[in-house]
């Protein structure tokens, strides 16, 4: 007489229906991928006044390595974003993760600016963080349908975290060991933690995004402008919006050296502002749900552009705690809108690649605005120009999140 045996499944083969557990676990191993690669997106804006001072740049030299690792950055994101689509993500989070710590070894024994120009934006930005944000971003949009909003808010927001939380690390291992030492750490760290990881996110037959693609295509909209031109649209849109919150993100410890209050004041302001953009995130996402990508995206940037106007009247210490706190709580829902309006219009088949050519234009948005800020820095000696022109690219951006609205809108007001 034969006995049935009984049999656990693997942790992963539960089913993998949209909005499932499983998607929330998922979705909980990407944003600690997303906040560990981030380190990628900081590591530069913490040792910007170090690479001034060794290699006897000016502040445009300085942000330059910013500029070039978010501009690879871009590039990067839209090459794996291509990879995970073809053969999902975890290829390219591995190799990712291994690049990235080979990139910021490799930049602790930099040999002079150039060297670290290209490591800067060929490994650590182009070939290791690049797939822990569009790409992972993309990914997370398969898993989710009534709650996708908040769940694209939940993996953006990892850059967020990374920027509330390496800042400080950084700067305290850059003042006790060094900006060289700290890399060469920081790079170990990575490999250990996000590899493990990385392989967390494997997907079994028959589930994972395969198996949510197919309801998710279903609730694709009518575009209000054809495909080819929302496509242009939102990449000039998300360009825009990002020149402007790179100013206050790239620069503020430089800025806060420049008033006397030091690096360490810099580092913190930065801090609370990444961190409450975390909040501002994850509120744009519920907020999401109800109204769409569209109108988050036109609050979001009116409220940046607000806070943005502030910094220029006040410049004592406190008033920059309480300023960098509005802005982090005003800009942080902005980018995830962008892959939430994608995911609306464009067919599920194409995410990674469409979002990420979308989310990589914020990205070289950043990196344009905080080179630029630089340089207006060293023409004028002064950050107010600098913002001002942040304002003005925020109302581009703001130009453009309106008319999108109202072109979707305009046939339901002229039946109403």
């Amino acid at each position: 007489m034969a006995f049935a045996t009984k049999t656990n499944p693997p942790a992963d083969s539960s089913p993998a229906e949209p909005d499932s557990a499983t998607a929330w676990r998922r979705l909980a191993v990407a944003l600690m991928l997303s906040t560990l690669g981030g380190i990628g997106l900081w590591s530069t804006v913490v040792v910007l006044p170090s690479i001034q001072a060794e290699f006897g740049v000016g502040r445009g030299g300085a942000s330059l390595p910013y500029a070039l690792t978010l501009v690879g950055f871009a590039v990067g994101g839209i090459f794996m974003g291509r990879i995970s689509d073809r053969f999902g993500i975890v290829l390219p989070l591995i190799a990712g993760a291994i690049v990235l710590g080979g990139g910021f070894v490799l930049g602790a024994f930099a040999l002079n600016y150039w060297h670290f120009l290209a490591i800067q934006c060929l490994l650590i930005g182009m070939l290791g963080s690049s797939v822990t944000f569009g790409p992972l971003v993309a990914d997370i949009t398969h898993w989710f349908v009534r709650r996708r909003g908040i769940a694209v808010a939940i993996c953006a927001s990892g850059n967020y975290l990374a920027g509330a939380l390496w800042p400080p690390v950084l700067q305290y291992g850059i003042d006790t060991i060094g900006w060289r030492q700290t890399y060469m750490w920081i790079g170990i760290f990575v490999v250990v933690a996000m590899v493990p990881l990385a392989l967390l996110m494997r997907r079994k037959a028959g589930h994972g995004a395969a198996a949510v693609r197919a309801p998710a295509v279903q609730d694709v909209r009518p575009s209000p402008i054809p495909l080819p031109m929302l496509q242009v649209v939102l990449i000039i849109a998300g360009l825009a919006c990002c020149v402007a919150m790179s100013m206050p993100q790239v620069h503020m410890i430089a800025y806060c050296l420049d008033l006397g209050y030091g690096a360490a004041r810099g580092a913190e302001l930065l801090s609370i502002m990444l961190g409450l953009g975390v909040v501002s995130r994850l509120v744009s996402g519920v907020l999401a749900d109800r109204i769409g990508g569209l109108g988050t995206l036109l609050i979001g940037s009116s409220l940046q552009c607000l806070a943005l106007m502030f910094y220029m009247p006040f410049d004592g210490l406190a008033s920059l705690y309480v300023v960098s706190a509005l802005f982090g709580l005003a800009q942080g829902g902005i980018v995830p809108s962008y892959a939430l309006i994608v995911r609306d219009y464009f067919p599920a088949g194409e995410a990674a690649t469409r979002v990420t050519a979308v989310l990589m234009a914020t990205v070289v948005g950043m990196g344009l605005g905080g080179w630029l800020s630089g340089v207006i820095f060293d023409f004028t000696g002064s950050y107010q120009s600098a913002f001002l022109n942040g304002i003005a690219w925020n109302l581009l951006n703001m130009s453009i999140a309106g008319w999108l609205l109202f072109t979707r809108l305009r046939p339901k007001l002229q039946f109403s």
